[in-house]
């Protein structure tokens, strides 16, 4: 998922947006949703990238663990079935001292 949002330390990360892209992964039994191809059996992804879409254009968090963090417990708040989650939150194109791909954390955070 990529988004502009303004995340940040620096004062102007928290008035110029910049780009952002997050990976969800989900642990759930996904048997019943594929042995019965039936949506009510499964996590919905349009509501995943819904409560992710919100927390990276709601109010500014300082640090990308902090965004990775509210997005796994936004997850295992709403979808029960989700026993872990796995978040990647990168910030590509930051410059420290030097350009760099991106920066990024990862999270796993289990039931």
């Amino acid at each position: 998922m990529a988004f502009e949002a303004r995340h940040g330390v620096h004062p102007h990360e928290k008035v110029e947006s910049q780009p952002f892209e997050v990976d969800v992964e989900l642990g759930l039994d996904l048997w019943p949703a594929g042995r019965f191809d039936d949506l009510s059996r499964t996590v919905d992804y349009g509501t995943v990238y819904e409560a992710v879409r919100a927390i990276l254009e709601g109010p500014s968090h300082d640090l990308i663990e902090s965004l990775a963090e509210s997005v796994a417990q936004a997850v295992l708040e709403a979808h029960p079935p989700v026993r872990e989650v796995v978040v990647r939150v990168r910030k590509p194109g930051v410059q420290l001292g030097g350009p760099l791909a991106f920066a990024g954390v990862e999270i796993r955070r289990r039931r």
